[in-house]
């Protein structure tokens, strides 16, 4: 029963390191911010939990197991919102190609909050 374990142990981690290596290949190619941002954060996600779960197979009788389940939950929490901040500032600097974007949900908003005077004066 070890053997089976260990191979998809092993399983796991391959495509876990193959989601991980597509990320970076679509962080390398993709032309602007947008597409760059969700190359590096669902492959990349995807790829490390896969990878963390293939090692926990491996490692399943050791205390480190839960280490690896702290980082997968950190992972999981964080990407999210660090891709929300990255995108949301590549909008207001205008990093997109043109035409990307089929609605504009941020478009008052991001007008709003580059105008000068009191925030109480808004409309």
């Amino acid at each position: 029963m070890t053997t089976f374990w260990e191979w998809i142990s092993a399983i796991l981690i391959l495509t876990g390191c193959a989601f991980a290596f597509t990320a970076a290949l679509g962080i390398v190619r993709f032309p602007d911010t947008l597409t760059r941002m969700h190359a590096a954060t669902k492959p990349q996600v995807v790829g490390l939990i896969l990878v963390l779960i293939g090692t926990g197979i491996d490692i399943r009788d050791d205390v480190n197991v839960w280490m690896l389940v702290l980082t997968g939950l950190f992972t999981i929490i964080t990407a999210p919102v660090i891709a929300h901040l990255i995108g949301r500032t590549a909008y207001r600097e205008q990093r997109h190609r043109d035409g990307l974007l089929r609605i504009n949900e941020l478009g008052d908003e991001a007008e709003l909050d580059v105008r000068p005077g009191p925030r109480d004066s808004r409309p």
